[in-house]
């Protein structure tokens, strides 16, 4: 298990990260401590939840999910675990987020009560890394650092992230750390995957010239890469086959992800992956780690039997020839998702 620093700051963690949006509703508490135990006892220390998982967001499971990690950091030393959450941005009409009636905002009132109702579903006196969710480009970057400061300097939290930013935002956020004296963003956690490309570019020139780590999530984009949703196949339990017939923002979700490009692509990486001796999700998942900007790649399960591909990545380091024939594809399928 490779480690890496997160952006400049002094926490160090494995090059994979154990994702666990679907604790609480795709997967059971049961199942959920299985995956984390798996994962802590190949070396993974770096786990990542949200004050609004599990995903979809829906108000009778909100906070199930941190409960959940909460009650499994009981079993483990706490200073042998790297702990991530995240505070709830404004839904700008794409969300309503099931916190605080819906209004939620990245000031300081805001991330106040986020970070005390965090600490107590996790039953911890702090977390490492604290994320803002999505970005709020209509409000002032230093307040919403400053606030973030707080909450740094009373030992709650150790150091700070950006998720779903664009490259203006994380460059102005750092700017007005620059300018302000106040904490940065160590880390960006954003889409990235070989269906999903697009931080190549710009943002990747910002975290390198920077210094600010990328946590890639969805590197499986969305279990597309596994060949599971292949010819129309909607098999039972999976996220997208709940999505298709969910809400219209899930909907548009699903149709972003699945799409005959999507599948186009899924389908020659999975020949590569064959060529290479590996399953497509552990080619994925190894090909994500395997850039310069990477810190930890974000994986996430809903049952142990997913777990193994997704482990085997550990110790994959993909070929220069494998590497140019996945750049190959991308290079003729362009943005499968757009």
């Amino acid at each position: 298990m490779e480690r890496n620093r997160l952006g400049r700051s002094g926490i160090v963690v494995s090059d994979i990260c154990m994702g666990t949006m679907t604790f609480g509703n795709q997967a059971d508490e049961k199942t959920s401590f299985a995956i984390m135990d798996a994962a802590y006892d190949i070396g993974i220390d770096f786990y990542d939840t949200a004050e609004v998982y599990p995903v979809p967001p829906e108000e009778r499971y909100m906070g199930v999910t941190e409960e959940i990690v909460g009650r499994w950091l009981k079993t483990k030393p706490r200073d042998s675990i790297i702990l991530a959450t995240k505070v709830a941005g404004p839904g700008h009409g794409w969300i309503t987020p099931p916190v605080r009636s819906g209004k939620t905002g990245l000031d300081r009132h805001h991330i106040v009560r986020a970070i005390e109702g965090s600490l107590r579903r996790l039953d911890t006196d702090y977390v490492d890394l604290y994320q803002t969710h999505w970005p709020d480009h209509g409000y002032y970057y230093e307040e919403t650092l400053r606030a973030l400061e707080e909450l740094v300097d009373s030992g709650k939290v150790r150091v700070l992230g950006c998720s779903n930013e664009t490259s203006w935002g994380l460059t102005k956020s750092l700017w007005a750390a620059d300018k302000h004296g106040l904490p940065r963003y160590e880390t960006i956690q954003n889409n990235f995957s070989l269906n999903q490309r697009r931080f190549e570019d710009e943002l990747a020139q910002v975290c390198r010239q920077e210094e600010v780590s990328l946590l890639p999530y969805s590197p499986l984009a969305g279990g597309v890469l596994s060949g599971k949703y292949n010819d129309g196949a909607t098999p039972a339990g999976a996220r997208f086959t709940n999505y298709l017939t969910a809400g219209e923002r899930q909907k548009k979700m699903a149709a972003r992800f699945i799409n005959p490009i999507a599948e186009a692509s899924t389908k020659r990486f999975t020949a590569i992956a064959a060529d290479a001796g590996l399953s497509p999700v552990t080619m994925a998942v190894a090909w994500s780690k395997q850039h310069d900007f990477v810190a930890s790649t974000i994986v996430g399960a809903t049952s142990m039997d997913q777990m193994p591909d997704i482990l085997a990545a550990a110790d994959v380091t993909l070929s220069a020839e494998t590497m140019a024939a996945i750049n190959a594809v991308s290079r003729e399928l362009k943005y499968p998702m757009g």
